[in-house]
C-alpha cells in the first residue's frame, strides 16, 4: 500500500511541474521577470540575460499537493512544510526585488538572515528536541540549550549552501535528485511514510523541472526555488535526526559553500584568490569546462555522496 502512495506522490509531483511549466514560463516572460546577469560572472552567462526566473514557484504545488492529499499530516510534516514555505516566501521576496524593483542583489544580507532567523525561531519553538545522533558511532548527545542555536545553524547553513549551488543550468535540480532519493530511503527505513512522501515529491519535482531548466535553460528557479529546496532538505534532516549525515549526503552543497568561504578568507588574509571564481562551479567553467560537463560531474559526485551517506546510515543502525 505504501508503494502505491509513493508512486502516486512521484507521478503527481512530476505531472504538476510538467503541466504547469508551459503555462508559467510564458507568463513570467509576459511580466518581464527576466534574470539579470552580473558582469563579474563568466562571460558565457551574459547570453542568459532575460531568461525568466522565479520558476521555483512550480515546486509549491508539486510538493504541497502530494503532502496535503497523500500524507496523514502530523507535526513533522507541518514543521518541514514550515521551512519549505517560509523559505519559498523569503526567496520570492528576494527575486521580486531583483526582477521587479531592479535591485540586482535582492534582499540585503541582514534582511535575509533576519528572515531565516525568524523561520528558524518558529521551527525551534515547535520542534521536539532530540539528542543529536552521531553516525557510525551510533551515539546520541543531549545538547540541552545548545540544540536551539544548532537548529538555526543547520537551517541557515543548509539553505544558503543549497542556494549557492544554483548557478548553472540544471545544477541544483540535478544534484538534489540523489539527496531527495536518499531521504526517501532514510524516511522509509524509519517507517515514516509521511516524510518519505515529501522526499519523493521533491525528487519528482526536481526531475520534471529539469525539462525546463537543463541547458539551455528555458527558466531559472531563482531564490524562490533554491531557498525552498534548502528548507525542505533542512527540515528532513532535522526531523529525521540526520543533520550530521547531511554533510555527506549533500556533499556538493558543502563543497560549494566551503569554496566561497575559502575564497573570501584567502582574499581577506592574503589578497590572493585561490579559485578563479567562486562558487567552485564557476571556477571549472573559467578553466575551460563546458557548463554541461560541470553539471554532469557535480551530479555524479553527489550521487556518490548520497550513496555513501545511505550506506553510513544503514551501517550505523545495524
Amino acid at each position: 500500500m505504501d508503494i502505491l502512495l509513493f508512486l502516486q506522490a512521484l507521478v503527481l509531483a512530476i505531472a504538476l511541474v510538467l503541466a504547469l511549466g508551459p503555462q508559467l514560463i510564458p507568463f513570467l516572460h509576459k511580466l518581464k521577470f527576466g534574470q539579470s546577469i552580473r558582469e563579474v560572472g563568466p562571460s558565457t552567462h551574459l547570453k542568459k540575460a532575460g531568461t525568466p526566473t522565479m520558476g521555483g514557484i512550480l515546486f509549491v504545488p508539486a510538493i504541497m499537493l502530494p503532502t496535503i492529499f497523500l500524507t496523514s499530516i502530523d507535526k513533522n510534516v507541518i514543521l518541514v512544510m514550515l521551512l519549505f514555505l517560509g523559505h519559498f516566501i523569503l526567496g520570492f521576496l528576494d527575486d521580486y526585488i531583483k526582477v521587479v524593483l531592479k535591485r540586482n542583489l535582492g534582499l540585503k544580507a541582514k534582511e535575509k538572515i533576519l528572515g531565516q532567523l525568524l523561520i528558524a525561531m518558529i521551527f525551534g519553538y515547535f520542534v521536539d528536541q532530540k539528542p543529536l545522533w552521531i553516525p557510525l558511532l551510533n551515539l546520541y548527545w543531549d545538547m540541552g540549550v545548545l540544540y536551539y542555536p544548532f537548529v538555526f545553524l543547520v537551517i541557515i547553513g543548509t539553505t544558503n549552501a543549497v542556494n549557492l549551488t544554483d548557478g548553472l543550468d540544471g545544477l541544483l535540480a540535478g544534484t538534489t535528485l540523489p539527496v531527495a532519493l536518499a531521504y526517501f530511503i532514510i524516511a522509509y527505513s524509519l517507517v515514516d511514510t509521511n516524510l518519505a512522501i515529501i522526499a519523493i515529491s521533491l525528487l519528482g519535482a526536481c526531475l520534471a523541472f529539469l525539462k525546463f531548466n537543463s541547458y539551455p535553460a528555458k527558466v531559472f528557479m531563482g531564490d524562490t526555488g533554491s531557498l525552498a529546496i534548502g528548507g525542505v532538505i533542512a527540515g528532513l534532516a532535522l526531523v529525521t535526526n540526520t543533520t550530521l549525515l547531511l554533510i555527506i549526503l549533500g556533499g556538493i552543497y558543502v563543497i560549494e559553500a566551503l569554496s566561497v568561504i575559502a575564497q573570501v578568507t584567502s582574499f581577506k588574509l592574503t589578497g590572493q584568490r585561490i579559485l578563479k571564481m567562486s562558487p567552485i562551479h564557476h571556477h571549472f567553467e573559467l578553466i575551460g569546462w563546458r557548463e554541461i560537463k560541470v553539471v554532469r560531474v557535480f551530479v555524479f559526485l553527489n550521487i556518490f555522496f548520497a550513496l555513501l551517506g545511505v550506506a553510513i546510515f544503514w551501517i550505523s543502525r545495524c
